[in-house]
This record gives structure tokens, sequence and C-alpha cells, in this order.
């Protein structure tokens, strides 16, 4: 197909994929179910688009979780999740090691594979899915440390399993002894760490101290630094997926030039990184393999759901107590287990073994893809119930308060920040003189580097910066009288001043 046929396709797919995130919303089904649906609708299996190469799979769906993970550490609010961190780090560490091995032991003995393959399969599902968490976790009214777990082992457990899919898929993964594969993760997570912590804190420094000429470039630059933690990361052989999320982190709760359109910018970015990866994943998979990857896909899947999860969080939880890093009861510990959601993650890692031709990697890729859709469409709408049963809902809970231009433009209403010039009369104007209409008031006003909310009797001086909301009706009306009274001060009307041109 030529290039504007792919454009018109893709096009076609992003919309209605977006159309599509209404229904999945008002379900309670993670989106990625949607657009699984679409990605087969349109693959081999459907209308006949091939696609089916594990290794473009494999990188592209790097970099789209890397996208993900930074919008993920752009939009986590630091002082919700700090608490939690902790514990979060044990599941991320400790409970994902319990997981691939029980996972691994369970496959080996019913299902005949062997050992290496049988590990391989646990850490490709180890990892919880930081897409899928997001979208069902923050419109659950749940405990802030609770919520606080599930979001901070989302981005953080990622580095650990890609770590571990990595070793376990290479040439010489059935060779690695335990204590040269704990080295090298180690190092690993180290390195990507120490780029996560260096990047984010001197990215915040300078967007703070470097003046951009237009308020978009900034969303643009953030997003650039998570990468540049990413690509640095992997090229000294560190962990991208943690420096990628620590930077994101550090520069979404750090005091940022226009953070509102940042945290807007990141997340159409993440959505059209969903939307495209799930897709594609759909694409690369064959319907006609599916049903012989079902019945032990079913098993795996529920050996993962009911045995591996709930043994990893009691273990990381107990251990977290041990190291006097705080309790969790049985109910956050049931909600815990229950709420470990896998997404496209877990697919993507199963593209890493296939490309890198481990045997029974395909069989292994379909087997991820029904557990992926058989369990998040099991999971994540009955969350609610199981937290209303549970009892560890907090419907009195304040969710974070998104605030943005975004409801202006649904008042039919403006933002005007005016910067009173040398010479102009509005200096000493004190701004109940000003006489603006009644769909218009200064809202805020900049003084030698400090802001503050105005009186009535303010007197307006040369160098202040102005923040003006006003109705879209009156703002012609409005940008004349400033005119007006900068031309001729508070008496313009009188000197027959309308500030016209």
């Amino acid at each position: 197909m030529t290039l504007n046929v792919w454009l018109l396709v893709g096009a076609g797919i992003v919309i209605a994929a977006i159309a599509s995130v209404r229904l999945a919303h008002r379900s309670g089904l993670p989106s990625l179910l949607v657009f699984l649906g679409f990605g087969l609708a349109v693959g081999p299996s459907g209308f006949g688009i091939p696609f089916e190469s594990p290794e473009l799979a494999q990188q592209i769906g790097l970099s789209a979780l890397a996208v993900i993970l930074a919008e993920g550490g752009l939009t986590t609010n630091w002082s919700h999740v700090r608490r939690s961190v902790p514990l979060a780090l044990m599941l991320a560490t400790v409970g994902v090691t319990v997981s691939i091995v029980v996972v691994a032991l369970a496959v080996q003995g019913l299902l005949g594979i062997d050992g290496t393959t049988a590990l391989v399969f646990g850490a490709v599902l180890a990892s919880t899915d930081a897409a899928a968490v997001f979208s069902v976790l923050r419109r659950l009214p749940l405990p802030p440390r609770l919520a606080g777990v599930l979001e901070a082992e989302s981005g953080f457990n990622d580095a650990p399993t890609v770590i571990a899919v990595v070793l376990l898929s290479g040439a010489s993964g059935s060779q690695a002894t335990l204590g040269t594969f704990l080295l090298e993760t180690s190092i690993e997570l180290i390195i990507g760490a120490a780029i996560g912590l260096a990047v984010g804190p001197a990215g915040a420094y300078a967007l703070r101290h470097v003046a951009l000429p237009a308020s978009g470039l900034y969303p643009i630059a953030v997003l650039a630094l998570t990468f540049v933690s990413y690509g640095g990361a992997v090229l000294l052989h560190g962990s991208g997926f943690l420096a990628v999320y620590l930077t994101a982190l550090i520069l979404g709760n750090s005091r940022l030039p226009h953070r509102a359109a940042t945290r807007g910018f990141a997340e159409g970015a993440a959505w059209l990184a969903q939307i495209g990866l799930f897709v594609m994943l759909g694409m690369l998979a064959d319907v006609v393999e599916m049903p012989s990857a079902i019945v032990p896909g079913l098993i795996t899947g529920t050996v993962l759901v009911l045995l591996a999860r709930p043994l990893s969080v009691v273990v990381s939880t107990s251990l977290s107590w041990a190291l006097r890093l705080g309790w969790v009861g049985w109910r956050d510990q049931a909600f815990l287990s229950w709420a470990g959601l896998r997404g496209a993650i877990p697919i993507v890692l199963a593209t890493i073994p296939w490309a890198a031709g481990v045997e029974g990697s395909k069989a292994l890729f379909n087997q991820v893809f029904v557990i992926v859709v058989v369990f998040t469409l099991l999971q994540g709408p009955t969350l609610p119930f199981v937290a209303r049963v549970l009892g560890v809902s907090a419907p009195g809970e304040a969710h974070d308060l998104s605030v943005e231009s975004a409801p202006l433009e649904e008042l039919k209403a403006d933002l005007l920040q005016v910067k009173v010039p040398t010479g102009s009369r509005l200096h000493g104007v004190e701004v109940f003189e000003l006489r603006l209409p009644a769909g218009a008031a200064v809202t805020l006003v900049v003084r030698d580097g400090k802001s503050f909310v105005p009186a009535a009797t303010t007197r307006i001086r040369v160098d202040d910066q102005l923040l003006l909301v006003t109705t879209a009706a009156c703002r012609d009306q409005v940008e004349r009288r400033l005119r007006a009274v900068s031309r001729s001060g508070k008496l313009a009307g009188w000197y027959g001043e309308r500030g016209l041109e």
C-alpha cells in the first residue's frame, strides 16, 4: 500500500479507537481489549493487512511502553505514593521473583515445558501493566496507600521483568547461574536508577531557568528528557524503563512552567502509544492458532491469578512487616492479589523470546495473548465489586483536582495576560477604576516576581502582569477598554477614547 493509504487506514483506526474508549469506560473494561480487537480485525485474520515480524513488534512495543511509563510518572502524585514506595519496591522485586518461580514450576509440571522455557513464561507474566492499572484504578475510590502501592508497583516492576526476560531469552540463558543473573539484574537496575535520578533533577532545573520562546515547547522538552534518560540508560547497559519512570516522576512533581499543558500532552502521547501498541499486537496474533492456546493459557492464567500473585503479595507484605516498613491487612492483601492486572506488557515481553528464536516461543505468545484477554475481561470489571466486598473502597476519599484551561472553553471564557509597559497610563489606576464589563475580572497580579490576588483598590503599576478572565462575548470590549485606559487613563471615556485600534 502507498503511504497515503497507510495514513488513511491509520487515522481511521485511531478515530475508531478513540470513539470506543467511551464504551470501554462505561463498562469498566481496560481499553486495551477494544484496541486488541481492532488489531485482530485489520490483521491477517481480518482484513488481511500483513504483519508477521516479532522483531519489529518488540522494538515498537518497548518504545511505546517507554511513552506509557513516562506518562505514568508525569501524572503520579509523589505525595500520594511516597508512603507506598517501600512495599511497591518489594512487590516489584521480591514479588516478581516469587511469581516467576511459582509460574515456572507450575507450567513445567502441568504443561510439560522444559525448565528454561518455563522460567521465560514466568518472567513474561510477572509484571503488572501500568496502562491497565492506571486506566482502571484511577477511577476507583481507594485509600491513598492502597492505590499508591498498585500505581508505584506497576511503574517499578517493568524494569526487573524486562531484564529477566531478556537474560533468560539469550543464547546463554540456560547456562547462566543464579548468582550471575542476580548480579546482572542488580547492575542494570542501579545504572537505570542513577540515570533517572540524574536526568530528572537536571532537566527540571534547566526547564525552570531557560525561557523557551513558545509554551508548546515545554511539553515536548519534558517528554524528550524522559527519552534522553531511557536511551542513555540502554546505551550504558542499564534499565531504560526504570530510568524513564524515575525521570518522569521527578519532572512531574517539580514546579515546571506549563505543567497542565505538559500533563495533557503526555496523556495524549500515551493514548496514541497505547492505541498503536495494542492494535499492532492484535495484528501480530494469529486467530487460527489461538484455539490450541486456550487450554494451556487458562491453566497458566489460573495459576498466575489464584496462586502466584497471591503468594507474591503475601511474601512481599510479610517481608515488609519484618523489615518494619509497615503492615498490610489481609483485606488489602486480597485486593492487591486480585488487582494485579496484566495488559500489553506481557504480550510485548512475549515477543522477546519469539524474536530470539526460543523454542516454543510462538506458542508462548499465543498463550499469553489468551491469558491477557480472558483475565483482563474477568478482573477489570469486577474490581469495584471486589473492593466493596473486601471493605477497602473509600467513597469519601478526595481525588486529585485537575486544573487546566479546558474548563474555560466549556464556559466560553478566555484567559488574558496583560503586561503594563513603561509610559502606560494604566500606572496608578485602581482595579475598580478599569470599569471592566460584568463578564470580566482581574484575577491575579504578578509584581516583582510575586503573585497576589488584587483587591478592588489595588493600584496597577508599570511592569505589572495582569491575568484577566473574561467571557468570550465581552472579550473585545475588555480589550478595547484596556487599550483606552492605557492611552488616556481612567477617564478615557470622557475624552472620547474608545480603544478601537
